[in-house]
């Protein structure tokens, strides 16, 4: 099996789960899940994950988000988005340059956002968007986000187009209806561009036919990311050949048998090797009992036996 996380560019046309369905058959296995929805009309980063590296899947969709998006002002639409059916336009003549960015300035920082009608949140076991198609709209509780930084790149009234960096479950799609809401126009998002989910990248993202290429050639290695540098902020540490075996069972370690570079602080969290370099998981440091205590596994140990770890 192969385990790792391939950095994605997803293209316009593209729903995520198509993403997923088209590189099974890339590399021809079924444990593949990817790391956040990006609607078909919107592109860019998508990291999906292989193998074991599947288990972080909720954890990269939890990271900050970076996007390029074009607010289209004096539009609404029932998607807020240009793709959807439009409710209704008004002039945008009153506005101004000055207006437009102090208001877009205002949504830094936190702020309550209503998920629209048509997103994949589920009510009453329900996808919205499920909802929406039959016609019918439903109280939707408002969700805190924070909006770490907005940055206007060009603006040519009635379109602006902004850098924004962002918190998980931030809709950007309400966020240009809500500008457009607040300045008396009306908006909605015109384009969209992931450029950086956490420490993934656009620059080094890499589209399906480039992958299909890659895998065809036997070089996919080249561009899978192992899937412990998604805790690349963690202190490394290596157990001794007879703690090996503990913490292959799942057991804690003790102190003595870990090499780390520093003594660990109480509570601090480490990744675990064995000593020929297999991740065995993530672990947390109990000072009073001075051993580490296993958060999660990531290795499977028929692999140590079979000689197929990471």
């Amino acid at each position: 099996m192969i385990n790792g996380i391939l950095n994605i560019y997803k293209e316009k046309g593209y729903t995520s789960h198509d993403v997923v369905a088209r590189l099974r058959r890339i590399v021809g296995q079924k444990k593949i899940g990817h790391t956040g929805t990006l609607d078909p009309d919107a592109e860019g980063v998508l990291p999906v994950c292989l193998g074991k590296a599947t288990k972080v899947c909720d954890l990269l969709t939890d990271r900050d988000k970076t996007y390029e998006t074009v607010l289209l002002l004096g539009k609404t639409t029932d998607t807020q988005d240009i793709s959807g059916a439009v409710l209704e336009e008004r002039e945008t003549d009153g506005i101004t340059p000055e207006m437009t960015e102090k208001c877009i300035q205002g949504f830094a920082g936190v702020y309550d956002q209503i998920p629209p009608m048509y997103s994949a949140l589920k009510v009453n076991g329900r996808k919205l968007y499920e909802l929406a198609r039959e016609g019918r709209t439903v109280e939707r509780k408002s969700r805190r986000v924070t909006i770490h930084r907005i940055q206007i790149l060009d603006m040519e009234l009635p379109r602006v187009k902004m850098e924004v960096d962002c918190s998980k479950g931030t809709y950007i799609r309400t966020l240009c209806q809500d500008i457009g809401d607040r300045l008396g126009t009306g908006g909605c998002m015109e384009q969209l561009v992931r450029t950086r989910s956490g420490r993934f990248g656009i620059a080094s993202a890499r589209r399906l036919d480039e992958v299909q290429e890659l895998a065809a050639a036997g070089k996919l290695g080249d561009i899978l990311i192992p899937l412990d540098s998604v805790f690349e902020d963690l202190s490394e540490a290596v157990v001794s050949s007879r703690e090996a075996q503990r913490a292959f069972n799942g057991n804690a370690v003790s102190e003595k048998g870990v090499r780390m570079q520093k003594k660990p602080e109480p509570g601090e969290r480490c990744r675990i090797y064995d000593p020929d370099g297999h991740f065995i998981g993530i672990y947390q440091y109990d000072a009073d009992k001075m051993r580490f205590e296993l958060e999660k596994m990531f290795l499977d140990p028929e692999e140590i036996v079979s000689g197929r770890g990471n």
